[in-house]
């Protein structure tokens, strides 16, 4: 194993010892040991007592953060006639129908988001293999699939964030930058938690939210209480 540098050295000390911390005390820690040259994402990681094998325990779902996510977000929509309009004068950023279902074929993908007016699914639906497993496929369960594609691209321009359990029950998302001030962090976090809480799967048993962690792209991981995470009061 290499030898550790001197800034992952520094950071991994400064996280020794430390779990289960609020959601302010982990924020405040990650913020204070941040020393990378880019503002780093806050990133959470939750393992869930879920296999998103079976249907009945998939978790997935949407959240509109209330600070947003501090990333731009470009957006792809497959949409025609009036509907595309709709969709550009709302800001999106690719509008097209079979001329966008080629771009993709491509292997060129130049968006974040992509939602789809119900006629274009079977379209879409051809673009399974390339979209799903980066998670990009529009889908009416969070709300990318849909007649008001205007409202679906200002959402997602504000700061919406999608979640889906991956293997091992893991729900993983980027929900803020580090140059954002702790209380913000905090809400975003809390946010997020929540979403996922009421996302609960009929078919989950036991415990639900087993751990969950927050780091920065760079940094080290701490885990903080979830029953803190869960408490709004003190957001």
């Amino acid at each position: 194993m290499g030898k550790l540098g001197k800034r992952t050295a520094a950071a991994r000390e400064a996280f020794a010892g430390k779990e289960n911390l609020s959601v302010e005390e982990a924020v405040a820690l990650i913020k204070a040991n941040s020393n990378v040259k880019f503002d780093e994402t806050l990133e959470v990681a939750m393992n869930l007592g879920v296999d998103p094998r079976h249907a009945d325990q998939m978790v997935r779902g949407v959240v509109g953060l209330p600070n947003g996510t501090g990333k731009t977000m470009r957006v792809a929509v497959f949409a025609r006639g009036p509907k595309a309009d709709e969709a550009k004068e709302a800001g999106a950023d690719i509008v097209g129908a079979e001329d966008l279902m080629e771009t993709v074929q491509s292997g060129k993908i130049e968006f974040d988001r992509c939602i789809a007016t119900p006629d274009m699914m079977p379209i879409v639906g051809r673009l399974g293999k390339v979209l799903g497993p980066r998670n990009l496929m529009p889908n009416p369960k969070v709300g990318t699939v849909t007649m008001d594609v205007a409202d679906a691209v200002k959402a997602a321009k504000g700061g919406e964030v999608q979640f889906k359990a991956e293997k091992g029950g893991v729900v993983h998302a980027g929900i803020g930058k580090l140059s954002f001030d702790e209380k913000k962090l905090a809400e975003n976090v809390r946010a997020f938690v929540g979403a996922v809480a009421k996302a609960k799967p009929t078919g989950a048993k036991g415990t639900y939210m087993k751990k969950i962690n927050l780091s920065s792209t760079m940094g080290p991981g701490v885990s903080i209480a979830v029953d803190d995470a869960m408490s709004a009061e003190n957001a």
